[in-house]
């Protein structure tokens, strides 16, 4: 199998990011993103994923941390549906609860090609440090749209913020871990279509 990897640089007047993403991986991560929090949120992901995951990012974090986050979510989301190709033999579905001591955090995911993201939802509190938690939002909407994949995010139940949000991003890379493996009985594009 060839090695399932890709890049993207992006420069816009509001960030410049580079990003390299390895589907299988060995749960290394390499993060400058300026956005404390995001660090911390991707480097569970690429760990909980067993992907490899490289970021540099120089955003106008002065300002906020809105574009930043919004730009890494549209690189990584790129990079996935690019590292992935055809999709042959994958397996196309992924599903994870993560418990994080009061917190249960379920995500699924289908690689389908057909973007959309269902968010269900609520934190009690709007920032986590200096992190709004409204960009976790617009950080998933951008890699189901840019990843072209079905994404729905329940969070069941809890009460503190940070561990909702660390739960739906662990959540998240044991879905795609799933999605992602090729599975030898699938013949082709796991689709009646006969492509994704």
């Amino acid at each position: 199998m060839s090695e399932r990897r890709a890049q993207i640089e992006r420069n816009t007047n509001e960030t410049k990011i580079k990003l390299d993403f390895m589907v299988d991986g060995e749960g290394t991560s390499n993060l400058n993103t300026g956005v404390p929090f995001l660090t911390h949120m991707l480097d569970l992901f690429t760990k909980h994923g067993h992907f490899n995951l490289t970021v540099e990012a120089d955003g106008d974090t002065e300002v906020d941390d809105h574009h930043t986050t919004e730009d890494i979510g549209i690189c990584l989301g790129h990079v996935l549906k690019e590292a992935l190709g055809d999709k042959k033999g994958i397996k196309r579905y992924g599903s994870a609860f993560v418990p994080m001591d009061e917190t249960l955090a379920q995500v699924v995911v289908d690689l389908s090609n057909r973007p959309h993201l269902e968010f269900r939802a609520e934190f009690p509190s709007q920032k986590v440090g200096t992190f709004d938690t409204e960009l976790v939002h617009e950080f998933l909407w951008k890699l189901a749209i840019e990843a072209r994949m079905n994404l729905h995010v329940i969070v069941h139940y809890g009460h503190n913020t940070h561990h909702m949000i660390e739960a739906i991003f662990k959540a998240l890379a044991r879905a795609l871990d799933e999605a992602t493996q090729i599975d030898e009985r699938v013949k082709g594009v796991p689709s009646t279509k006969g492509m994704l």
